[in-house]
């Protein structure tokens, strides 16, 4: 029996259900990304509306390449081994850029946006933390950029945190306590875009590279949703620090304005089909938590059940599973997951005591720089919780990405953990996907 992550053939927008069966290769474990040949110019008669894929939301493959227990980086395991389903062994939509002549823009072939390609917003040739812009810096750029016809162009705009997402590639590294930077890996190709880790001689920390997007978070307009190209996160950022405005690095986007925006229907049979990304959902989730290696596989019974009449059900990778986080929704303001009403979430009760909603697990592994793989990545379709102040909040909101021991025992965090105290669950659920 084969498994096949995405949906490779191109697939109409009034496509039956079955058409989504899919397809599945293994990866090749070379990490190469396609698109380094000779760049050539990026112009309008280059650039059609359309993708490589025919979608208008194919979802960008995370890149990972290596297989993990629950510790460490293992042997990719068979079909019916412990592990096995996860990110490394299925290969989705990859990566592929063209920078243009000038260097100033990157055009993604996937997902048909085209990128600013550098953070340098000062232009003296490095990247510091000057070159960091306040949000409302931030909402004026476009306008700067489009007035200077930059690049070409003039219908930049700042990227929407799912535009955004779609550069994190997981072959990154979260780093380690003590680790040089010169043995980091970022999460973003950094053959096509210009990065910086913090600047420590200005205060910083190692892992301040957050990228602004334009989405605040819906219950409280004073977060910012961001993705930390460095240590592999998104989360909810305050707009002020320590009494002072915060500032973020910034690349402007355009193209593809339908990229981000799903388009999902019910199929009447438990099963939610996006045919703005070519997935398939389960309806409902795993109605409980569990453990990584357990989630891994939950999702292998399913399979050998026929479950909702399909074979090849798969644990989604963390990108996969971003794309179906409405961000328009939150328990505090809609009463709901953020997630589209279609689909069903069970309800929990969080470390505060609230009626909440679950974390996700995804197939991805969140790699440290030492080697370790004791971490998974999982999206928060509830509040995501930590400890500060004296008491159990919503630090990061509900759509945040971070990740979660693989095993373990959560009581052993009863005060989160890190600096904001990041609730620890390790019982995450599940939503299939094909």
């Amino acid at each position: 029996m084969k498994y096949h992550k995405g949906i490779i053939a191109l697939i109409a927008a009034m496509a039956i259900a079955a058409l989504f069966a899919g397809c599945v290769s293994q990866t090749d474990n070379t990490g190469a990304v396609s698109g380094e040949e000779t760049p050539t110019p990026v112009t309008e008669s280059t650039v059609t509306p359309a993708t490589t894929t025919g979608l208008s939301y194919p979802v960008v493959d995370t890149g990972q390449v290596n297989c993990y227990n629950n510790e460490e980086e293992m042997t990719c395991p068979a079909e019916g081994e412990e592990f096995y389903g996860q990110d490394a062994q299925f290969s989705g939509n990859q990566p592929s850029y063209t920078a243009s002549d000038d260097d100033l823009t990157v055009y993604d072939e996937v997902t048909g946006l085209t990128w600013q390609r550098s953070l340098d917003t000062n232009g003296d040739g490095e990247i510091l933390a000057e070159d960091k812009l306040t949000f409302s810096e931030a909402q004026e750029l476009p306008d700067k950029l489009n007035a200077e016809n930059y690049g070409g162009y003039s219908d930049w705009r700042l990227p929407t945190i799912k535009e955004q997402y779609s550069l994190i590639m997981f072959y990154g590294t979260d780093p380690s306590e003590g680790v040089e930077v010169s043995d980091l890996n970022p999460f973003i190709n950094t053959d096509y875009f210009s990065f910086a880790y913090g600047d420590t001689d200005a205060g910083e920390r190692i892992i301040d590279s957050q990228y602004a997007s334009d989405t605040l978070y819906v219950y409280e307009n004073s977060l910012l949703f961001g993705v930390n190209f460095a240590d592999g996160r998104i989360k909810g950022y305050g707009l002020t620090l320590f009494n002072k405005d915060k500032t973020f690095f910034v690349t402007c986007v355009r193209g593809n304005t339908d990229y981000g925006i799903n388009d999902f229907s019910d199929n009447g049979d438990g099963t939610v089909t996006d045919s703005a990304t070519g997935l398939m959902w389960s309806q409902s989730d795993s109605g409980s938590g569990m453990n990584w290696e357990d989630a891994l596989a939950w999702v292998q019974t399913k399979n050998t059940e026929n479950y909702l009449g399909y074979s090849d059900w798969r644990l989604p990778n963390v990108k996969e599973l971003q794309s179906i986080v409405d961000y328009s929704r939150s328990p505090d303001t809609s009463d709901s997951a953020a997630i589209d009403p279609v689909f069903e979430c069970t309800e929990i009760t969080n470390e505060e005591g609230e009626t909440d909603y679950p974390y996700f697990w995804s197939s991805t592994t969140h790699a440290s720089s030492n080697g370790v793989g004791t971490a998974a990545s999982y999206v928060a379709f509830g509040r995501s919780m930590g400890y500060m102040d004296g008491r159990w909040q919503d630090v990061h909101g509900a759509g945040a990405q971070k990740s979660d021991p693989k095993s373990g025992d959560a009581s052993d965090y009863p005060e989160g953990s890190g600096p904001q105290g990041d609730a620890v669950r390790i019982d995450n659920y599940v939503r299939l996907v094909r």
